[in-house]
């Protein structure tokens, strides 16, 4: 098992964190000595994963906060909040959700993949750079999905009103995820920011991501996913990229970790290669703009 560095004097946001990846993360980065905040929709079930990392960690240090990235309104205020604290030296872009079985859309009128997946997280992020920046060593790590290997954005349909997949949707989501951490990496190289971006996939993680967004507007629940071929593991080992990214001194700027085995789906963390569209400024760039145009929120000035 990956074992966090100390993080002691290091305070960390966790989104999505009553859960899944978000939850294991900020358990053991709490465990490890980081101020952790769990940043989380429902308050109630933040507060009950906090209680249950104190469990496991008595002195751990967390937070309850709530901040719904289906809301720009709820983006802004939590944003406000942290400002106003004037400490930060980690934000964990984890949370989603994952194919809705029909075409739902945020508080603000973005499709709910898209919105709540990348242009949430994207405008927490410009929103939490001035605080973040003033961090002697900060870093921002976003949460991809393997299926960013395989979306395109689609620019003419972005919002998926002339055609909504669900998979579609949410691979697109992810691959702007991507584009945003690989973009915000070359940002900071430009404008010599001591700023870490980092991105992370879990491979092929048991979480209920993949049961919830299924149940999204539907009367009567589906039935948990059955047992696949594919090999699978635990949000213990399927968080460990994510840790890798966020805590580790040998992280890279811009670089993206995995799983090492079976194609990704499963294993330790490792450094995995960019999807090819990746790897040159045209496509990151244009995404980044479309956060930008989106959303309203705009770099500090350099």
């Amino acid at each position: 098992m990956y074992i966090v560095p100390d993080q002691t004097g290091r305070r960390v946001i966790v989104t999505g964190a009553n859960s899944g990846t978000g939850r294991e993360a900020a358990q053991r980065l709490a465990g490890a000595g980081a101020e952790v905040v769990i940043a989380v929709r429902d308050a109630e079930k933040g507060e009950a994963a906090r209680r249950d990392i104190l469990n496991l960690h008595p002195d751990a240090d967390l937070e309850v906060r709530v901040l719904d990235l289906a809301d720009l309104t709820s983006v802004r205020t939590f944003a406000g909040s942290i400002e106003a604290d004037g400490r930060l030296d980690v934000l964990i872009n984890n949370a989603g959700v994952m194919v809705p079985p029909k075409r739902m859309t945020t508080a603000d009128g973005f499709e709910l993949q898209l919105g709540t997946n990348f242009l949430g997280p994207f405008a927490l992020t410009i929103r939490l750079l001035p605080v973040l920046l003033q961090s002697a060593a900060p870093r921002v790590v976003t949460m991809s999905s393997m299926t960013a290997n395989f979306g395109r954005i689609h620019f003419d349909d972005l919002h998926s009103l002339a055609h909504y997949r669900p998979g579609r949707a949410y691979s697109q989501s992810k691959r702007a995820d991507l584009m945003m951490g690989v973009h915000l990496a070359t940002i900071a190289n430009e404008r010599d920011w001591p700023l870490l971006s980092t991105i992370a996939h879990p491979g092929y993680t048991r979480t209920n991501l993949q049961t919830a967004g299924r149940n999204l507007a539907r009367d009567k629940p589906l039935s948990p996913i059955r047992r696949t071929v594919l090999p699978s593991q635990s949000p213990a080992e399927g968080t460990e990229p994510l840790l890798f990214a966020a805590a580790d001194p040998d992280a890279a700027q811009g670089a993206y970790y995995g799983p090492s085995a079976w194609g990704g789906l499963v294993g330790p963390p490792v450094r995995i290669d960019l999807p090819r569209s990746a790897r040159g400024v045209d496509l990151p760039a244009s995404v980044w703009a479309i956060g930008e145009s989106l959303t309203g929120e705009r770099l500090p000035p350099s």
